[in-house]
């Protein structure tokens, strides 16, 4: 199975799109949630590769057996994940809270700035992935 890029991103008017950079066919999905963007690109797939099956070409290469994988902007992580606290990660980060806010909404970020709160969030992760409860 081979992993393919999709990113997801949230637009001006508030609503979430999604799409493949590197495919050569043309796969996008938007919604009003980064769920609903999911699953109209994942439909999107499907009826690409039916188009093909349905005019009796083969389906190409790229189009089958594949993983898609997720990369969020700040904005759409945070639709996808609304457990998260922002003020909290912030303050976890030692991000300022107000600036993860706007973040949050869509506002500009820094290539730099984006990659330190990735690498917090993911350190985050690992603590949580080494956490043992007990009763």
């Amino acid at each position: 199975m081979k992993k393919v890029t999709a990113i997801i991103e949230r637009g001006e008017d508030g609503s979430y799109g999604i799409h493949a950079p590197e495919l050569e066919n043309v796969i996008i999905g938007s919604g009003d949630t980064v769920a609903e963007a999911k699953e109209d690109f994942m439909n999107s797939y499907t009826e690409m590769a039916e188009s093909y099956i349905d005019e009796g070409k083969p389906v190409p290469d790229e189009l089958t057996d594949v993983e898609f994988e997720y990369r969020y902007d700040l904005s759409a992580f945070y639709d996808a994940h609304p457990y998260l606290n922002v003020s909290k990660l912030a303050e976890h980060l030692h991000v300022n809270a107000s600036l993860m806010r706007q973040y949050r909404q869509g506002q500009y970020i820094s290539e730099e700035q984006v990659m330190r709160i990735q690498e917090g969030i993911r350190s985050v992760g690992r603590e949580l992935a080494e956490t043992t409860l007990v009763k």
